[in-house]
């Protein structure tokens, strides 16, 4: 007997920022009570699980990626109570709830760290990366912040640096300490026991620092833009090997539940060798490692095709790829990949929701909903991030459904009246309706939902793969007519809603900027 499939193979998974997707109090900011209520869509969608963005204590420096309180839920978004509400409601509609874990660093203002900066004696002291001024009273090495400038800053009290790879209120824990291990170990316990079913790791690959603290080399031209822009490649500040000592650990943790919890990391790792390494033989590691190489790739046949296959050539056999688009930091794929183009936009939700592997989509990414210029005197993010976590648009009314009418919301609303959900749902032919027609389809077909991947012929701009036996999907991505060779089948999902149910003979014919996906065999 074949064993079943777990249950985040086969769903598609759906980013929330808790701030930005459901008021429920009228305070402009969005909260758990706001998710719960809003369950019913995310059923009706076909979503089998949930992330939520940070809904820790914080101080909201890096909007809830500065931990104050590991458990314990941020005021602003509610209460325990709240959370274990979420989750049990969510559980009856046959939705996971996974969260954000933030063990790279904590806040600047959570208790370890108070401690800790208090005496060079402190029992607290050795759970963050301290370290003497070189003789001219400069930083220890030359580790720059991933937000710009030094990773170090001196601590006037007790006359050392700390490290912080981000924000100077972000200090960066020791991974050296076993206390600190042993820590992090109860706080996945904690959320575990409360049904937790999972957790996104920020930073995955970066947790462990090298222990000598030595120099980062020079950025080259052949680094990713990303590299360059910070002048040094980040070999010992992020990256070590030790690192997957850390992630074994949490795997065996996380089997210790049932039903086992899923880990989910942040590799940004542009290498895909050493993005692999991260499911280290497939099954003791993360269960999922997000692919950045893909999620940066233009929206073209031959860019996309490559990361699949060279993902597909070095992901463990045991392994399983994830898959976006979007997320809070890396903007919205209907404007930064697509011109807000609705052609290209359905195009790309067809590569994303039927390639082999969890896809995962960020919250409005199932309209089709754009970033949104943000004036200056509202910006809240500290590197510009806030076009793409502007609140979801519920409806064309004043507040958008998002919050009562004549409340500010803490970010800008978007323009509601040409995307939102209410409007979408009355569409047969909408975006909404499409995604929710190719969910409903990988839910229908195992082909589609677990079903290997195979790269088919193609013509210039064409991207074309079979999954399992019966299932073909062609995205043209261009902006000419092509014609595919194809079997006898009928096409179960289009681009073009109503080219659903036609007949394919032996060629397929697309438009440009058209996909559609074949049940070959079926007539």
């Amino acid at each position: 007997m074949s064993t079943p499939h777990p249950w985040w193979q086969g769903g598609v998974l759906y980013q929330i920022y808790p701030r930005s997707f459901a008021d429920s109090n009228g305070d402009g900011v969005g909260d758990l009570t706001g998710i719960t209520e809003r369950l019913e869509y995310l059923e009706s969608l076909g979503i089998a699980g949930i992330w939520l963005n940070p809904v820790t204590v914080s101080p909201n420096r890096d909007w809830g990626y500065d931990v104050a309180d590991y458990c314990d839920v941020d005021p602003d978004l509610g209460t325990l109570s709240d959370l274990d509400r979420l989750v049990a409601e969510a559980g009856a509609r046959g939705i996971r709830v996974l969260l954000d874990l933030v063990p790279n660093h904590s806040s600047d203002q959570h208790a370890w760290f108070v401690e800790a900066r208090s005496s060079p004696t402190s029992p607290h002291r050795d759970w963050y990366v301290w370290a003497d001024p070189r003789a001219d009273g400069s930083p220890p090495n030359n580790w720059r912040s991933a937000f710009g400038g030094p990773a170090w800053t001196l601590d006037g009290q007790t006359g050392q640096y700390y490290l912080h790879n981000f924000l100077p209120e972000q200090p960066d824990l020791n991974w050296w300490n076993e206390e600190v291990r042993n820590a992090f170990d109860e706080i996945l316990r904690f959320w575990f026991e409360r049904g937790i079913a999972g957790f996104r790791i920020d930073v995955a690959h970066g947790i462990v620092k090298d222990r000598e603290l030595r120099d980062n080399p020079p950025a080259v031209e052949a680094d990713d833009e990303h590299t360059r822009r910070v002048g040094q490649r980040p070999v010992y500040n992020m990256n070590r090997p030790e690192v997957h000592d850390v992630l074994r650990r949490w795997r065996q943790l996380a089997e210790r539940f049932e039903p086992p919890r899923v880990l989910v990391g942040e590799t940004w790792v542009l290498e895909l060798d050493r993005w692999a390494a991260f499911y280290g033989n497939g099954s003791d590691e993360l269960h999922l490692a997000f692919n950045f190489p893909f999620a940066f790739s233009p929206l073209e046949a031959e860019p996309l095709r490559r990361a699949v296959e060279d993902t597909e050539s070095v992901i463990p056999e045991a392994a399983w790829p994830v898959w976006t688009l979007s997320n809070h930091d890396i903007r919205r794929f209907p404007t930064r990949l697509c011109g807000e183009e609705e052609p290209q936009v359905r195009c790309a939700l067809l590569a994303l929701l039927s390639l082999r592997g969890t896809p995962v989509l960020y919250y409005g990414d199932e309209l089709g909903m754009p970033d949104v210029p943000i004036p200056a005197d509202r910006a809240r993010d500290p590197v510009g991030r806030d076009p793409c976590r502007t609140p979801m648009q519920w409806t064309a009314e004043p507040g958008a459904g998002f919050t009562e009418p004549g409340v500010e919301p803490w970010l800008p609303l978007g323009d509601a009246s040409r995307c939102n959900v209410e409007a979408q749902r009355g569409r047969d032919d909408s975006i909404l309706a499409f995604t929710q027609h190719l969910i409903a389809l990988r839910r229908e077909l195992p082909d589609l939902r677990v079903g290997s991947y195979a790269s088919l012929p193609a013509p210039d701009d064409v991207w074309a793969w079979r999954r399992g036996g019966r299932v073909a999907v062609t995205v043209n991505l261009g902006g000419e007519q092509r014609s595919i060779a194809s079997g006898p089948g009928v096409i179960a999902a289009a681009t073009h809603t109503a080219r659903q149910g036609e007949a394919v003979e032996s060629t397929l014919v697309l438009g440009p900027w058209e996909g559609a996906l074949v049940l070959m065999g079926y007539r």
